[in-house]
């Protein structure tokens, strides 16, 4: 019997606490990163202070057909400073690219090219860029690797290197996070 009542208790409990999640937002990047609001949180960002992130990414997706990410945690990292109400024009974003991480910024003909497949990154480089952020890739992997600036959609420009551009965004003042 009391199994059955601790049994009963903790399935209550579970479907309470499931109950009471509430539903994700996505504030600025619309279909990318969804978040959640935390009204009563004791620690929020800074409206007044202008956010300078620099974000590193080297990885690709685990499978061609399926979103980087990285590029996903950039709409979610986007998101959590506007639900946490931090307007727009205060929010300056550098996304550099390299390695492997190049692959999800082909244009759709060079991705169909390597993968037979669409690039399904590039709806969400769209709204990034849209949004205001700035993506670069490098260079010296581009040569590298044998591909082409054209091969690259056009939100993405060409850096000489992602070392150099990871140092001039920092020496900016920008904070860097690294996505593998």
């Amino acid at each position: 019997m009391k199994r059955t009542f601790f049994l009963f208790v903790s399935l209550f409990l579970t479907a309470f606490a499931f109950a009471q999640t509430p539903p994700k937002v996505n504030p600025v990047i619309k279909l990318y990163g969804s978040v959640w609001e935390i009204p009563n949180a004791q620690e929020k960002p800074d409206p007044k202070m202008d956010y300078k992130i620099l974000v590193d990414i080297t990885d690709a997706a685990d499978k061609p057909d399926t979103l980087n990410a990285y590029l996903e945690a950039v709409a979610t990292l986007y998101n959590l400073h506007a639900v946490g109400g931090v307007p727009a024009k205060n929010i300056h974003m550098v996304v550099v690219l390299h390695k492997m991480a190049t692959y999800s910024v082909f244009t759709n003909e060079k991705f169909q090219q390597k993968f037979k497949m669409d690039n399904p990154n590039l709806p969400l480089v769209k709204a990034l860029s849209d949004a205001g952020v700035k993506f670069f890739t490098c260079g010296q992997t581009l040569i590298r690797g044998k591909i082409a600036g054209s091969e690259i959609t056009p939100e993405v420009k060409v850096a000489v290197s992602a070392l150099t551009t990871l140092t001039t965004y920092m020496l900016k003042g920008y904070a860097r996070i690294n996505f593998k």
